[in-house]
């Protein structure tokens, strides 16, 4: 007992030299950026003080953004996903997994869960011993359930979901911005220190040549440091850009979520700029704070608009199970009314324009469902 213990606390801390990295190169290249470049090797005023001002405001919201990242705790599901003692000590009794299952459609028929395994069995977390919510995934790291899980980053020590990815991608641009102010500012000390290192005899270097100092190491690896995080930045941020567009997150591109009608990688999407709202908010003006504003409660997410057979949705607008999609479909189906997402009750900008919601205005009879995925 005692050296489990003691092998997860030495993981606990293994975990956190990641982050000790990162903030000592960032407290590194403050220093050389401030002390050894601003101070020392610029001589014009202005110049600093232009220099010193975007330094510090780029620097301030990368900071802010990749603490918020670090120390915000993953978002976990309520308890109405957990299970009766009842049903838990049924579950635990029970050996054949299609008496488990019974259990767990019977405990999850009110939940607005709307996704499955990919053998249409109900996905519950036997670890967290609770019924996963739309699009949770167990984190092996953290050792809990996260709300739309992304991946675990082992650069800020934490899983990135549905409570700081808007954190998480403000990190990847602030420090991208950081990483290319630093890298373009620096370039033309760095051409001049590199030429004043090539100078085989200070005596045939120009009067109005920089200064052959230590100044000249922290400038010319600030360079270095700044293009080559820049260049690792760009990819991943570009990356999580195209995410927020489709509205996929990182386990769901490599493993599309199952629907009622299959796996589709798409499910989720609402549209570009919907998509946006749902990760930054409706307020563009907080968009660029570290503050979080996204939409829902990580347990509910509106999906692509389906329309669906006029007989399934009478029957389902009368509060009687929707037909199922195939006879082993083992996920539990609810009446319309149900199945709508918080997001979308109420709340006009989640309904998606276009010929069929011309047709619901003037009465037309279409008949559109809300799909959830997990």
């Amino acid at each position: 007992m005692a050296p489990s213990h003691v092998l997860k606390c030495c993981q606990r801390v293994l975990a956190w030299v990641p982050v000790a990295f990162i903030a000592l190169v960032v407290a590194w290249s403050y220093y050389a950026y401030v002390v050894e470049l601003c101070v020392f090797t610029i001589s014009s005023t202005a110049e600093k003080v232009v220099y010193l001002v975007v330094f510090h405001l780029s620097f301030v919201m990368f900071i802010w953004s990749y603490g918020k990242t670090i120390f915000t705790s993953p978002a976990t599901p309520s308890n109405e996903f957990c299970l009766s003692k009842a049903d838990k000590e049924q579950y635990e009794r029970e050996e054949r997994p299609e008496s488990q299952q019974e259990i767990l459609r019977r405990a999850a028929k009110d939940l607005p869960i709307y996704t499955t395994t990919a053998s249409r069995a109900i996905r519950y977390c036997d670890r967290c011993q609770l019924i996963k919510p739309d699009r949770c995934h167990h984190c092996s790291a953290c050792d809990v359930c996260v709300l739309k899980m992304d991946h675990h980053c082992p650069w800020v020590n934490n899983c990135v979901g549905f409570s700081n990815y808007k954190f998480f991608l403000l990190f990847l641009m602030y420090s991208l911005l950081y990483c290319l102010f630093v890298a373009a500012t620096v370039l033309q000390y760095f051409i001049k220190f590199w030429t004043l290192c090539r100078r085989k005899a200070a005596e045939n270097c120009p009067k109005n040549e920089l200064p052959d100092t230590h100044a000249k190491f922290h400038v010319l690896f600030l360079f270095f440091v700044a293009a080559m995080f820049f260049i690792s930045i760009l990819s991943l941020f570009s990356y999580h850009c195209w995410l927020v567009g489709k509205n996929r997150s990182t386990i769901e591109t490599f493993r599309a979520p199952t629907f009622r009608n299959g796996p589709d990688k798409n499910g989720f999407s609402l549209g570009c700029s919907k998509n946006l709202k749902e990760v930054f908010g409706d307020e563009k003006k907080y968009w660029l704070l570290p503050i979080f504003t996204s939409l829902g409660d990580g347990c509910n997410f509106p999906t692509r608009l389906v329309i669906m057979d006029p007989e399934q949705l009478t029957v389902s607008s009368q509060n009687e199970p929707a037909k199922s999609s195939g006879a082993s479909q083992s996920f539990p189906t609810r009446p319309l009314s149900e199945s709508q997402n918080r997001l979308l009750a109420g709340d006009c900008q989640w309904v998606e324009s276009g010929p069929e919601e011309e047709n619901v205005k003037s009465g037309a009879k279409k008949h559109i469902i809300v799909s959830l995925e997990s």
